[in-house]
Formats: structure tokens, C-alpha cells, sequence
């Protein structure tokens, strides 16, 4: 089964709607598509019109994803968006359970389940974020932990739906530190993710689902993640933001 390359980047709290529309003009310029990936950039809320307006105006063969989103569709949740909002910007991923949403706003698992669930009920397609701080690796739990994150989070969706599901391992200790894991230990932990999926879901399934690497990937590392067995993507930060760096990663 050869699953279809996928690279998204995530911007995090940068850029505003107009340095989102001069961004992705330069990219524009620049990117080639010859190697059949798929491409995603997730601006801030705040950006995603203008995202949507430059991807169509400029007819890129790119994706609109969104950082993160509410489980409930509408209600008194000051500050927050639903999924009917971001749908309805064109937005077709969302990421969720990010390991800063985690770390400094408290989402758990159960949330993270919860917002899994209704990224489906609104036809969005999640990106699910899991992985280890450095206390949990050096502790040498990091397997357990992270197929902890990853059973709650599926817990209750149907394998048809897990299928289109892409999952995320980002070691929390290298995200934005320049550290980043072996490709060898990170394809490790995405092979045991997708062992997980297929002890749950069967191999359809599992052969199927797509599964990133995220945490300091640059244009100099990119080729040789994703030349692993159970690498099917990444996950980009920091260089993300540079039209060079990102465009040397998407037409890798």
C-alpha cells in the first residue's frame, strides 16, 4: 500500500491575514508539485479567509487546515471557534491535540476525543497530535504514553473514519528546540502507532491512515523522513513561516 505523502504546516500564532496573503503569493511562485504530495498550510483563525482567498484567486494546489477548533458548534465559549465556522472558510483539516494546546491550555485526551469527533460530524478531516515530554522518554514509558494518547483519542470512531484520520507523533521535546528524533526511533514510534490501529481497526485500516512526523523538521532532514517505511508526512513549525525553507520542503 503506497499512502500518499502528506505535509502540512503549521503557522502557530504568526502571521496576520495580510502577510498571510504576501506568504502564500510567494509560494505560489515557487511551488512545483511534481512529487504528488499533499499540501497543507494552517494560518491562524484570524487568517483563514485570506488563506482561502489567495489559494483560489491563485489556483494553488494547496489545502486550508486550522489549528484548532471547539467540539461544540456554537454556545457561550468565549474566544473559541466551531467547526461549523472554520467549515464554512473552506477550511478541510484541523489540527488537534497539539502538545501546546495540551501543555498551556489543558486539553486532555477526553477533549481531544471529543473535538476528534466532531471534526466528523462537520466533514473535517483531523490531524491528531501525539507524543512523550522528555521526562516520560527518559523515563522510558514513551511507547505506552503515546499509545495511550492515541487509543483515547480514536476511542469510539468507527474504522471507516479512522482511515481518513492522520496522526501525528511530535516528541514534545523537540518541537522548536532544533532537536529532532532519529529517523530510525521516529519511524519506530509511528510503527507501533499503526500496529495499534491495526490490533484495533484491522490492516485495511491501518494500511490506509496516514501517520507525521513533527518536531523540527527542515528542508535538510525532510527526504530522509519521509523515506522511512511508516513515515507518511510531516508536521512543520518553525519553517513553515519561510517561503524558502517551506518551499524546499513541499517540492522536496
Amino acid at each position: 500500500m503506497i499512502r500518499r505523502a502528506f505535509i502540512a504546516g503549521n503557522w502557530k500564532m504568526n502571521m496576520s491575514h495580510l502577510e498571510t496573503m504576501k506568504f502564500l503569493e510567494k509560494i505560489g511562485y515557487g511551488y512545483e508539485n511534481k512529487n504528488g504530495c499533499e499540501v497543507v498550510v494552517c494560518p491562524p483563525a484570524t487568517s483563514l479567509r485570506s488563506a482561502r482567498t489567495v489559494i483560489d484567486d491563485d489556483n494553488l494546489d494547496i489545502k486550508l487546515g486550522a489549528q484548532n477548533m471547539h467540539f461544540e458548534q456554537n454556545g457561550a465559549f468565549t474566544g473559541e471557534t466551531s467547526p461549523l465556522m472554520i467549515k464554512a472558510l473552506g477550511v478541510e483539516y484541523v489540527i488537534l491535540g497539539h502538545s501546546e494546546r495540551r501543555k498551556y491550555f489543558g486539553e486532555t485526551d477526553e477533549m481531544v476525543n471529543k473535538k476528534v469527533k466532531a471534526a466528523y460530524e462537520n466533514s473535517l478531516k483531523p490531524i491528531m497530535c501525539v507524543g512523550e515530554p522528555l521526562e516520560i522518554r527518559e523515563s522510558g514509558k514513551e511507547k505506552s504514553f503515546i499509545l495511550s494518547q492515541l487509543v483515547n483519542g480514536i476511542s469510539g470512531i468507527n474504522s471507516d473514519k479512522v482511515k481518513t484520520i492522520t496522526v501525528t507523533y511530535e516528541p514534545i521535546w523537540a518541537i522548536g528546540t532544533g532537536k529532532i528524533a532519529s529517523s530510525e526511533n521516529a519511524n519506530d514510534i509511528c510503527k507501533i502507532i499503526r500496529e495499534k490501529v491495526l490490533e484495533i481497526h484491522g490492516s485495511e485500516t491501518a494500511e490506509v491512515m496516514r501517520i507525521q512526523y513533527g518536531g523540527s523538521v527542515k528542508p535538510s532532514n525532510v527526504s530522509e523522513l519521509l523515506g522511512m517505511s511508516d513515515i507518511d508526512g510531516v508536521l512543520v513549525g518553525k519553517a513553515s513561516l519561510e517561503v524558502d525553507d517551506f518551499l524546499a520542503i513541499i517540492n522536496y
